[in-house]
């Protein structure tokens, strides 16, 4: 069998092709191989620099802990503990409070155990009226940032109502009630 020139042109030309198409698979391939390895390096770049700035933190910190000691000695006049320094128990740290001044309320007691009495509770002359807050070491009254600002709170619950009011306003919910109401108006009406 006698192939003819066209045909052989043609056979060479699809040989040419599938080679071609091979190399390309193969190429893609190659370049998703590579790509694969350099996303993993820059992944291990990344932890690489965070590792680095974790490290550089912790050696700024270590370096500076003599400056802060100096400071502390210096500045503030801080000084490590000492062995003497140290309490024994409840009553020896008692024993270094303030003494109550005149007028100071009586300690915040904790019942163990059973209810605190009620007597102990409850102040003579307690008539269950609110009272101002005085500090228990110095018995002076003492003034909470909430009643400073009044009018600051005044403001504020003014345009809390006025928020709430275009809220209302702006409620889809609104103009149905309005017109149910004006039905049950027209339906009560005689006409």
């Amino acid at each position: 069998m006698i192939m003819t020139n066209a045909r052989m042109r043609s056979l060479g030309w699809a040989a040419v092709l599938a080679l071609c198409l091979g190399l390309f698979v193969l190429l893609s391939l190659r370049v998703h191989a590579v790509k694969s390895e350099v996303l993993l390096a820059e992944r291990e770049i990344i932890r690489l620099e965070r590792e680095t700035r974790r490290l550089e933190t912790e050696f700024q910190a270590r370096a500076n802990q003599r400056q802060l000691a100096e400071w502390n000695r210096v500045e503030f006049g801080y000084e490590a503990p000492r062995a003497d320094q140290y309490l024994e128990g409840e009553r020896q740290l008692a024993s270094l409070g303030e003494p109550r001044g005149p007028g100071a309320p009586a300690p915040i007691r904790v019942a163990r155990g059973d209810f605190a009495d009620a007597s102990q509770a409850e102040t003579p002359g307690d008539d269950g009226a609110e009272r101002a807050m005085v500090s228990p070491i110095t018995g002076k009254p003492v003034t909470l940032a909430s009643a400073r600002n009044a009018a600051d709170a005044a403001a504020t619950t003014r345009f809390a109502e006025a928020f709430g009011d275009f809220l209302i306003d702006a409620s889809p919910i609104r103009p149905a009630r309005a017109q149910a109401a004006r039905e049950t108006e027209r339906a009560g009406r005689p006409e």
